[in-house]
């Protein structure tokens, strides 16, 4: 049997992507450490894990968001490398940048890169010295007025974007000069509160967008390759909620236009690993190759990485795994070709009918589709949603030759969900699957806007016992 990559991987992270690593992981035969807070003493990828650390309390700043007690952790449980899955310390470059000063690999790109892209400005720069089109300057301004001033110039509809995080985070519309500041002051607040840093940008609004990403892999020494696009433009709040691959109605010309830009982004920082270039296209006039601009990289795995994974027929993760430990590409871009359509769902406790409140209890029922579906979770019957972390619960997976059919797939393995003892979106999903305009590709990122009431008050739930098990409390 040939030597694993590494001995032991510490897995950064909880929930379903903690679970998602640790199954690639046994598979290759390396072994897994788990961390966990107090809240999580007896979740899932506890379990999954071959061993597990505690790190403390439950607030994420008392834990996962420690980088002393993560790379401590990762110390003690003797790894030599370090996954940060997506969310908490993913896209730290100070985390990376510890993790290589205590010795571990870090598993992703290097520290300067997440430092690079980590700003929305600085990646638009970025962007635009690789010829690739990006919408507005992308330069914060030193004052309100200076943004105000911009914000006329580019004309409204404007939206003010916290130029750090993401996530939907330090983001406002303004539709008009005098309701511009208090949009600011609210982008601003925000900002401040989930990053740190309340410096935003002003872009041009756009009525019909689409939000189409770029999965892209480098070996940090120039060669890049892409693994085509998704689309993510179902949203809520800024946060996706479905998400595709291919992108629906996307021309050759375009798909060529788009992965280029991609790769071009990703060659001119010698990107290493896993990253997502994601792109704004405006479909007010169709899908076309010259309407569409760069938004950010993610310097990370996405949630959505299922769905390429599914028509590539291909796992991400070892591609990490294999690019860390300094092996080149598994495969070349000639090698690579989309094989039908993927669609991925994220099942999450929150209430849609009380503008998506976070729904935190006991799961006293949970069934997922037995066949049919690919399944990432990191819950059971049992378990405690809490409300100290993200409300995802899981990932529904459906593939198919063409994307008709892996829409009928995705409403079939909807039906046969079953969560009870906290409010859930399924009911919302199931809706969205099955209508019409989503069968028939007609997406952007204001969809839920358009047909959103109908869908959360009126729609036939998923199952029956969603609404029976929605909580009477505020949430």
């Amino acid at each position: 049997m040939a030597r694993p990559l590494f001995r032991k991987v510490l897995i950064a992270n909880r929930g379903e992507i903690a679970c998602r690593v640790i199954r690639t992981c046994r598979r290759m035969g390396i072994a897994t450490a788990a961390i966990y807070s107090d809240a999580d003493a007896r979740a899932q990828h506890v379990q999954a894990a071959d061993e597990a650390i505690r790190i403390g309390e439950p607030p994420p700043r008392e834990s996962y968001l420690s980088i002393e007690r993560v790379v401590g952790a990762a110390i003690a449980a003797g790894a030599d490398a370090v996954h940060p899955g997506y969310g908490f310390l993913s896209e730290n470059a100070d985390f990376a940048q510890a993790c290589e000063a205590a010795g571990l690999t870090f598993i992703g790109p290097r520290p300067e890169t997440i430092r690079q892209m980590a700003l929305k400005d600085a990646g638009k720069r970025i962007a635009r010295d690789a010829g690739v089109p990006v919408l507005g300057e992308g330069e914060p301004a030193e004052s309100d007025a200076a943004l105000l001033a911009a914000a006329e110039a580019v004309g409204f509809p404007v939206l003010i974007k916290a130029i750090a995080g993401g996530g939907g985070r330090g983001m406002r519309r303004a539709d008009a000069a005098d309701l511009f500041m208090a949009a600011l002051a609210g982008a601003r607040r925000e900002a401040l509160a989930a990053f740190g840093d309340d410096r935003v940008l002003v872009e041009k609004f756009l009525t019909r967008p689409r939000h189409i990403e770029v999965q892209v892999f480098g070996d940090g020494a120039g060669e890049v390759v892409h693994l085509f696009e998704r689309d993510c433009s179902i949203q809520r709040r800024h946060q996706k909620v479905f998400e595709e691959c291919p992108a629906p109605g996307l021309s050759p010309e375009m798909r060529e236009a788009v992965t280029q830009a991609a790769v071009a982004v990703a060659r001119r920082i010698a990107y290493r690993g896993a990253g997502t270039v994601e792109f704004i296209a405006d479909v007010s006039e169709g899908l076309r190759a010259d309407r569409f601009w760069f938004m950010e990289m993610n310097t990370r795995l996405q949630v959505e990485h299922p769905v390429t994974e599914a028509v590539l027929g291909v796992d991400l993760v070892e591609w990490q795994l294999r690019i860390a430990a300094g092996q080149p590409l598994p495969r070349r871009q000639s090698e690579l070709a989309l094989n039908g359509h993927a669609l991925e769902a994220r099942i999450c406790a929150e209430n849609p009918r009380k503008k998506y409140f976070p729904s935190p209890g006991r799961l006293s029922r949970v069934t997922f589709p037995s066949s049919g579906a690919r399944v990432d979770t990191g819950v059971t019957a049992g378990d405690e949603v809490t409300p100290f972390y993200d409300s995802l619960l899981a990932k529904l997976i459906v593939s198919a030759p063409t994307r008709l059919e892996a829409t009928e797939a995705m409403a079939r393995a909807l039906e046969a969900c079953r969560i009870q003892g906290v409010a859930t979106n399924l009911d919302l999903l199931h809706a969205v699957a099955i209508h019409p305009a989503f069968r028939a590709g007609d997406v952007d990122t204001s969809f839920l806007e358009r047909f959103g009431e109908p869908l959360v008050a009126h729609a036939r739930p998923a199952h029956d016992d969603a609404l029976a098990s929605t909580p009477s409390n505020p949430n």
